[in-house]
């Protein structure tokens, strides 16, 4: 039996460090990786079978949609976008994930949508739950605070500036005029000192820069210093779901208007200490206790409540790898 874990190239602009952190906690449970397989062809493996757990976005690419019988699939942390649902659940689709059922979903929108189409599913939470072993001991803990890609949907200048197709259809649909608009928002609920002192991440590095090898080295340093950081502020539900299983205190931001990013947030966001933004006015509220703005000095306690999905998804993923 051979054991993969997920890499990842349908983007050739930028990746998402995230995808290889959600790799990152597939690999955990596995006594080795044998090989690395890409999530969009995964209809193209054949050899010995393999041992897949098959967590996160799936798929850029359905029409290679499903997977090799070579793979023995494990289904959690399964993400089924609204963008590719027609082309995944198809009769061949519905067939492939009803013979692997029960279907763990990432969010609850996917095991709703599963379920409509007669397939047992469940919400099952996210795999980056249980990267508690990442975690450290308090006295190792630190002073850095982390601003992670803080409402990252909004427009950029590294996204409008792709090339110039890119450059002219930002001006059309307004989107260059609104590059000041994240920093105008982030300026109503963190204060002027921490948005000059915290340190910046991006999770969304130039792809053309980093082989496979590379990126995970990048997703295991970020789990390193987001283990031993004061606070993370952060739009990523991929540094902010690993911070809960790290202990690290974290302030999830949400200013996300799109149905193709709320789908894949229903059940997750309950799990956070959150700043909720109305994307046009920039006005926004919290569930947590908040004098005014947040700054270095503000103290947020996580809320715990993922522990109820962590533990559920070690038992389902060590029984899944331990079984001859």
């Amino acid at each position: 039996m051979k054991y993969g874990i997920f890499s990842y190239d349908e983007n050739k602009i930028f990746f998402n460090v995230g995808d290889n952190i959600q790799s990152l906690a597939a690999k955990q449970f596995m006594p080795r990786v044998d090989t690395y397989i890409n999530r969009e062809r995964l209809a193209d493996y054949h050899g010995e079978k393999m041992k897949v757990i098959m967590n996160g976005w799936f798929t850029h690419n359905y029409n290679n949609w499903v997977p090799s019988e070579d793979i023995e699939p494990l289904f959690v942390s399964f993400h089924v976008n609204n963008t590719a649902a027609p082309g995944m659940l198809n009769e061949k689709g519905i067939a492939y994930l009803k013979k692997h059922e029960p279907i763990g979903c990432r969010d609850q929108f996917t095991a709703d949508l599963l379920k409509s189409k007669g397939i047992e599913a469940y919400f099952s939470g996210c795999l980056t739950l249980t990267l508690d072993s990442y975690k450290v001991d308090d006295t190792e803990r630190g002073d850095d605070i982390y601003i992670v890609d803080p409402l990252y949907s909004y427009p950029r200048w590294e996204k409008v500036t792709i090339d110039w197709k890119w450059f002219v259809k930002s001006i059309l649909n307004g989107k260059l005029f609104q590059l000041g608009k994240k920093k105008k928002h982030l300026k109503n609920f963190i204060s002027p000192d921490l948005l000059k002192s915290a340190i910046y991440i991006n999770q969304e590095p130039p792809a053309n820069t980093y082989n496979d090898d590379q990126k995970f080295a990048m997703a295991e340093d970020l789990l390193h210093k987001y283990a031993k950081a004061k606070l993370v502020i952060t739009s990523r539900i991929h540094c902010a779901l690993p911070c809960l299983a790290m202990g690290t205190p974290v302030i999830f931001v949400n200013g996300f208007d799109s149905f193709v990013d709320s789908c894949r947030f229903d059940g997750i966001l309950e799990l956070f200490n959150r700043i909720d933004i109305d994307a046009k006015t920039g006005a926004f509220t919290a569930n947590f206790p908040l004098e005014g703005r947040i700054t270095k000095d503000t103290v947020v306690k996580n809320l715990e409540k993922h522990h109820a999905l962590a533990e559920p998804l070690k038992e389902k993923c060590s029984a899944f790898i331990n079984q001859s």
